[in-house]
């Protein structure tokens, strides 16, 4: 079947209409497709055709919570696509190995979800520093011995956080980088020197920059700001205005530009859900209707959508729609590898994304097939 989309394309050079045949991109130009389509969706004034958006740290959506297995991955995977994700790792906070490796399994039991393309396990955890360990249970934390990661590596997570600087952190990253597996520092106490030995190791993401790590400081700038300066590392940003304030999101995005900044939504199962009281991994979490915290008060992830995210930095000096768009879509496609998603192009995957002038989603295409369709 052939459908052409025809309105403002994002990302492309005055192009204003794609032709997508079965779950492909297959032209894009102006006018008159080379052919007939079979439908057509017209994108209304205001209203731009965005690539769909790939989140790296989801650890719950609409009520279910991907620590539950595969059943709640899939339901997570056919939900996501009225917030324009397209693809995503579900993620599993700190767990003895042998549950993450479980987890990982569980991942790719869901990886045939006919919604939001599961794209792999964020496994976070356990080797993280207690003293940054945030929402993440104490007794669940372990240090990255040989064996430790010889469990995990043999589930093949898609990416790991962890704390380069624990005993062994600095070997277990470059043992998960040359297996080709992402690494990332979060929930880490690195100083400055041991970010960029972390980063020489293969560490190429920083989960949730600036949470769960040393402040900033002139005379002890920490991991996150040899993160930032790293032309390497992608860094993950939630610009929900509560994680990370906004004047912030301007700095990082002067330091680190916009190749290499990946909004992330750290959502739980709150996400897309009224305020309560959810689970987080199986422990309770109670949500404000934006962050989420433990009963405590300590953060424990969000339950913002990527459009909220959207929005937030669209609204910064010089970023705008279009840029924030690629925040959320073609650079975490790139930390992941994935060369034929986050874009508009001839050859990608037909993974697209109608929002209206106020970045809503009103449609989400995923291999060529309609997801969601907000009602008129």
């Amino acid at each position: 079947m052939r459908i052409l989309l025809r309105g403002m394309l994002c990302g492309t050079d005055g192009a204003d209409c794609v032709l997508v045949e079965g779950d492909t991109i297959m032209w894009i130009g102006r006018g008159s497709p080379p052919e007939r389509p079979d439908e057509e969706v017209v994108a209304a004034p205001g209203e731009v055709i965005a690539p769909g958006f790939i989140d790296l740290q989801v650890n719950g959506f609409g009520g279910h919570d991907a620590a539950a297995g595969a059943d709640a991955i899939a339901a997570m995977s056919e939900a996501l696509p009225a917030t324009g994700v397209t693809a995503f790792l579900p993620t599993l906070i700190s767990e003895p190995v042998e549950v993450g490796a479980t987890f990982t399994a569980s991942v790719g039991a869901a990886s045939e979800a006919p919604g939001a393309r599961v794209l792999g396990a964020h496994v976070e955890g356990p080797f993280l520093n207690p003293s940054f360990r945030g929402a993440h249970l104490r007794n669940h934390l372990a240090e990255p011995t040989a064996g430790n990661v010889d469990v995990l590596m043999a589930a093949r997570p898609r990416l790991v956080t962890l704390a380069p600087e624990l005993p062994g952190g600095l070997a277990a990253a470059e043992r998960f980088h040359r297996a080709g597996i992402v690494v990332a520092a979060g929930h880490t106490a690195a100083d400055f020197d041991q970010g960029r030995k972390a980063i020489a190791a293969g560490v190429r993401f920083a989960t949730h920059i600036y949470n769960a790590m040393p402040q900033v400081h002139h005379r002890r700038p920490g991991i996150a700001l040899a993160l930032a300066l790293d032309p390497r590392v992608t860094v993950g940003l939630i610009a929900d205005g509560e994680h990370v304030h906004p004047s912030i999101c301007e700095q990082l995005v002067r330091v680190k530009g916009y190749s290499r900044i990946a909004l992330t939504t750290d959502q739980t199962s709150a996400a897309g859900k009224p305020p309560g009281t959810y689970r987080l991994s199986g422990r309770p979490v109670v949500s404000d209707g934006k962050v989420v915290r433990l009963e405590d008060g300590t953060l424990a992830g969000s339950a913002a959508t990527m459009p909220d995210l959207l929005r937030l930095m669209a609204r910064l000096p010089g970023v705008g729609v279009a840029r924030a768009i690629g925040l959320a879509s073609s650079v975490p496609a790139r930390v992941l590898g994935e060369r034929r998603l986050g874009r508009i192009s001839v050859g990608s995957c037909a993974d697209l994304v109608v929002l209206d002038a106020q970045l809503r989603v009103r449609l989400t295409m995923i291999r060529g097939v309609v997801k969601f369709q907000r009602p008129s």
